[in-house]
């Protein structure tokens, strides 16, 4: 879309300096972005985010990792190792109203940087910080990644088929959760400021994120004292509630509760099945799973997953197909809810990325330019901060920035 386009979104008047990467907070960031905020991408030089050196795959040299979590944002490289890339950074600061970072506790400190100097300067700035393990604690100092939290955090445990190695989520499930964990308390923060003008810090972890999608399983290990295992597709409460194999692929059925069983019983043509006391009810389903698994798989493979959705649509049983990323991306549905969008990257042409999953009535959200170069708005940033040409070429030529804008 083109960035000549009127900012729109809840968030317009937001301004946000972006100085966490890769992953977690620049999901947070662009979630901001999409819904109207002015997010200033602050990358480290040399090499910026170091995302972009993820080698693949990539299109036509730019990294696609980076591009799809940095669309919506400005850019600017800057060496907060010198005093003069410190210096501009504390200027920035004085008009912003969120700060992002995910360096571990201190780093920021150590530079002059922390909340205590940038608080002075700005009043009313909210700072998130996602860390690892989170700002206290006797991990506060630990890195973190999102397979070490998935570890910590039991989902390893829990994921995969019993009797099986410990086997991570195929997506990075601590790191999105907790950018979206991030961009909530930032909202919220942000709430607080505009009724009072008064600041705070925000802080969140990986850990505290993954922690967070075990509620289930919390309750209960909080109940029984007992740590369940991985139970596959299968759901640890309710059953039938998984993935089955059809005639040519798999299916997801839904029978969370008694009204549901009892029709995908009618649909499957076993109406006996109901009142057998082995099924009839969740608790005996649920003891006797592996039974009815193989009597469920033994009809449903006998047709397609196309003709198997119809007839529990029909039913009003909640089912689905499990696609490939692919099919997931190209289905009407998807499109139709404007999840995948095209965008006009300065150097690697036109790509796709993923939509906004949040729909507004009054301020919609809008992708307004690709993720940029690196470098590619320092010049218009920093003489909207006050410095002209002369200054800025001369850090250009020190190294303080760099500047691809032109």
């Amino acid at each position: 879309m083109s960035e000549s386009k009127a900012h729109s979104g809840p968030l317009v008047g937001m301004r946000v300096l972006e100085l966490a990467q890769i992953m977690a907070g620049p999901t947070c960031g662009m979630m901001l972005a999409d819904m109207g905020a002015d997010v200033i991408k602050v990358e480290k030089l040399p090499g910026g985010d170091d995302s972009r050196g993820y080698s693949e795959p990539r299109v036509n040299g730019v990294s696609a990792p980076f591009m799809i979590l940095n669309r919506n944002k400005r850019g600017i490289g800057l060496n907060l190792k010198l005093p003069q890339g410190r210096d501009i950074l504390l200027r920035m600061v004085r008009d912003a109203d969120v700060l992002t970072e995910n360096f571990r506790r201190g780093t920021l400190e150590k530079l002059g940087l922390g909340y205590d100097v940038l608080s002075k300067i700005n009043p009313g700035l909210i700072y998130c910080a996602v860390s690892g393990y989170g700002r206290d604690g006797p991990y506060a100092d630990k890195a973190g990644f999102d397979l070490i939290a998935q570890g910590f955090a039991g989902l390893m445990s829990i994921t995969g088929e019993p009797g099986r190695p410990p086997v991570k989520t195929g997506n990075s499930i601590a790191d999105i959760n907790a950018g979206i964990l991030a961009a909530s308390g930032i909202m919220a923060a942000y709430i607080h400021k505009l009724k009072t003008g008064q600041g705070q810090v925000v802080d969140t972890s990986l850990m505290e994120a993954a922690i967070q999608q075990t509620y289930w399983h919390a309750a209960s290990y909080f109940a029984t004292g007992e740590s369940v295992g991985p139970t596959g597709s299968a759901h640890l409460l309710t059953a039938p509630y998984q993935a089955f194999r059809t005639q040519d692929s798999w299916i997801n059925i839904g029978g969370a509760n008694q009204a549901n069983w009892e029709r995908i019983a009618e649909v499957l043509g076993h109406a006996e099945w109901r009142e057998d006391v082995r099924f009839a009810t969740n608790s005996d389903r649920m003891a006797n799973l592996e039974a009815l698994v193989a009597l469920m798989d033994a009809v449903l493979q006998r047709q397609s997953t196309v003709h198997w959705i119809a007839a529990f649509d029909a039913a009003g049983v909640p089912a689905g197909p499990v696609h490939t990323i692919g099919q997931a991306l190209s289905h009407p549905q998807t499109l139709a809810r404007n999840m995948v969008i095209d965008l006009e990257h300065a150097q690697a042409g036109p790509t796709k990325a993923l939509g906004c999953p949040i729909h507004f009535s009054q301020t919609p959200t809008q992708v307004r330019r690709p993720a940029p170069v690196l470098g590619q708005h320092t010049r218009e940033l920093l003489r909207e901060v006050g410095y002209v040409d002369a200054d800025i070429d001369g850090f250009v030529a020190e190294g303080v920035v760099v500047d691809a804008g032109g």
